[in-house]
């Protein structure tokens, strides 16, 4: 899993070093047999190779191949000849080359070496051995395979092979062979022996290089950036992004769209959510940050709403305005990514390990589908400072709630998230403005701190006549963890995070409930103690909180902050009002869902 990161790391030095040819730097992956025919992350990765948004300009693939997966044999693992068939789907060189005939592998090497070099393209050197030991330490290979054993513990050394060779050929003599194995042992019995004076733990390095200058740990240490932006350049901006090139012929649906642009511009229409996120990467990019924006329909976005591309009615050929905002800009990449989430969020996270100074973003078609790239979220997003002190600010943009659309298209399941959540590691928001997206983009970027930024973002709402903002928020504002709401002789508070905190806002409206308060709950976590202490503190002790979510009451933030907060919270009375536990994120019947959310609204405001 590793490879796809490993692509995404040069990709990102390539970009640094202004290399479009993709010629500088090299990335060379080692494979298993049985790893590079059984994972699917491989046919991802080599997909990747020949897409303009994740090209490098060639991968030297080397496959160890002891022609044994553990204690599983060829025959049982591949369904091809070899384990490196699966690289002929992109045209890729496969060199089969004995492991001990050395200099037939040199050759092999330069010419693979070289091909890559003169075309731009991966290829494959598959070095066919054996494995003279078992799988581990532990591990017995005879259970399994005792003729293969039987042959291997009867071959000699693979150095003492070559030497035999070049005995043979009298191109060295026997002392000068002895006097070189002394010399190697010497030197490693010195290094075995230097470890074992000097024991000590293992202390990662230090951020340096590009990194310097950004940090980890606490997030309580990091003040809050300033990510207001003069609202002239707002509106100047905003004019940028819906400007065309001469004789451009824009879809006839896409006047519309641009025009509004051009009314936000002069505040005679709010800013609406799409907007709000163009506004945030142009920002960033006139002010010298790269942004790089990948995913499914990525351009277009899954609910046509980003149109970050316009492409010419008659010929069909692509406008990015991000890319033409101001002179001396830096860059702005956005990529239709192919149908996958793992091998594309492990090179995007890779991409961030090397740019820190810019605003990296993978975004899923819908957030339910994270869970096929949940291995880059367990083992690399949520655990890499804790383990290898490696930092990212990669965000990742997940829609997400409760629509009717059926289990497979409502959930990015915030509940694994938060149970990943530990020692400030993540950062997971669901904001509920246009506004507040705007100054959670550039707070990512602005402030020194880096964690990966889970955001639950809006599918119905993007539409919704509500979920605007004024230009002057986005101007002078600030994103804040809490929206509190004073409402004097409250009965209750209603705390919420997304989408359903405007499905309330209508119920309270509907049923004149001016007696119920709403405070939204921006940033799951870290958790914001000091801004909903400050919230609630409004409110006498004995007024109830319910945290309303649409979720299944055993999915959602609720367990999270039930777990924190078990029956009180900061004085009050706690509880929740949820859908009915599930082993589903939601109902397939859009008709079921709709009677459930009003149950839900009833219920919370009782």
């Amino acid at each position: 899993f590793v490879n796809p990161v490993t692509l995404g790391r040069l990709r990102a030095k390539q970009d640094r070093f202004g290399d479009r040819k993709r010629q500088r730097g090299l990335a060379i992956l080692v494979h298993g047999d049985a790893a590079f025919i059984g994972e699917g992350i491989v046919q991802e990765t080599l997909n990747l190779s020949g897409l303009p948004g994740y090209r490098v300009g060639g991968t030297l693939h080397v496959v160890a191949n002891n022609q044994l997966g553990f204690t599983t044999l060829p025959s049982e693992y591949t369904a091809g000849r070899y384990p490196t068939d699966v690289a002929k789907m992109v045209g890729a060189p496969i060199f089969h080359v004995n492991a001990e005939a050395l200099d037939e592998l040199w050759f092999a090497l330069r010419l693979a070496l070289a091909y890559r070099q003169r075309y731009g393209k991966d290829v494959v050197l598959d070095l066919v051995g054996y494995r003279r030991r078992g799988h581990n330490e532990t591990d017995e290979p005879t259970f399994t395979q005792a003729p293969m054993y039987a042959l291997i513990a009867r071959k000699p050394a693979p150095w003492r092979v070559y030497a035999e060779r070049l005995r043979a050929e009298g191109a060295v003599g026997e002392e000068e062979l002895k006097a070189w194995q002394e010399a190697y042992l010497e030197r490693l019995e010195a290094e075995f022996a230097r470890v074992k004076a000097e024991p000590g733990p293992v202390v990662p390095h230090g951020l340096s290089g590009i990194w310097q200058g950004y940090v980890g740990g606490p997030d309580h240490r990091v003040p809050e950036a300033d990510t207001r932006v003069p609202k002239e350049a707002l509106k100047n901006l905003l004019v940028r992004l819906a400007t065309l090139p001469e004789g451009f012929r824009v879809h006839p649906k896409l006047k519309r769209f641009l025009e509004a642009r051009r009314e936000m511009a002069e505040e005679k229409r709010p800013v609406d959510w799409a907007a709000a996120e163009a506004l945030a990467f142009a920002t960033l990019a006139v002010e010298g940050h790269r942004v790089r924006l990948t995913g499914q329909d990525a351009l277009r976005g899954t609910f046509t709403q980003r149109h970050a591309a316009l492409y010419d009615y008659e010929t069909g050929e692509p406008y990015i305005p991000l890319q033409h905002l101001a002179e001396g800009q830096a860059e702005v990449e956005v990529w239709n990514s192919p149908l996958s989430e793992a091998g594309v969020l492990g090179f995007e996270y890779g991409y961030s390990l090397d740019y820190p100074e810019g605003l990296v973003l993978w975004e899923a078609q819908f957030g339910d589908f994270v869970n096929v790239a949940q291995v880059y979220i367990d083992q690399f997003l949520a655990s890499a400072e804790a383990k290898w002190n490696r930092l990212s600010g990669l965000v990742l943009l997940l829609p997400h709630g409760l629509e009717g659309q059926g289990p497979e298209h409502s959930s990015a399941r915030p509940e694994r998230f938060l149970q990943l959540a530990a020692r400030d590691n993540l950062q997971v928001a669901y904001p509920t403005t246009p506004a507040q997206l705007f100054h959670l983009l550039r707070r990512q970027v602005k402030r020194p701190i880096r964690k990966p930024l889970v955001v639950l973002t809006p599918k119905s709402l993007l539409r919704h006549p509500e979920v605007v903002s004024p230009l002057e928020e986005l101007a002078e504002g600030r994103f804040q963890k809490v929206i509190p709401e004073r409402v004097k002789g409250a009965r209750k508070v209603l705390l919420t995070s997304g989408k359903v905190y405007y499905d309330l806002l209508q119920r309270r409206r509907e049923l004149g409930a001016e007696d119920v308060a709403l405070i939204r709950l921006e940033l799951l976590y870290p958790f914001p103690e000091a801004e909903l202490r400050e919230a609630l503190g409004f409110y006498p002790r004995k007024v109830p909180v319910v945290f309303v979510q649409e979720e299944p009451v055993n999915q959602g933030a609720w367990w999270y902050l039930s777990a924190r907060f078990p029956g009180e919270i900061y004085g009050h009375p706690f509880a929740a009002v949820a859908r009915p536990e599930s082993p589903s994120p939601a109902v397939g019947s859009s008709k079921v869902h709709r009677l459930e959310q009003e149950e839900l609204l009833e219920e919370a405001f009782k």
